[in-house]
């Protein structure tokens, strides 16, 4: 078994800063999240790509889930844009 510290990434496997990522949040479809959300990302200073904004709604209409996508420099931008999503409280969760 080889020791965790001596794993290193290999080209186009895992998370790679800087980079573009996709981020969804669900929540209630009331909320307005299609707007909502890129602006809570533009908040903490990501570049959100305003073209790549995608929602769909629940079947029964009370949710909608929200992809965008996003560019962070660093592991803890990308972080932070979760936790900024999900300290809203009309989001339920992020992916």
């Amino acid at each position: 078994m080889r020791d965790i510290d001596s794993i290193e990434a290999q080209e186009g496997q895992g998370f790679q800063f800087p980079g573009e990522f996709e981020i969804t949040a669900m929540g209630n479809a009331s909320a307005d999240l299609p707007a909502r959300v890129p602006q809570i990302l533009e908040g903490i200073g990501v570049h959100v790509l305003h073209e790549t904004v995608k929602q769909r709604h629940s079947r029964e209409g009370n949710f909608i889930s929200v992809t965008v996508s996003f560019r962070a420099e660093t592991r803890e931008q990308y972080d932070e844009a979760h936790a900024s999503l999900r300290a809203d409280p009309d989001i339920r969760y992020t992916l």
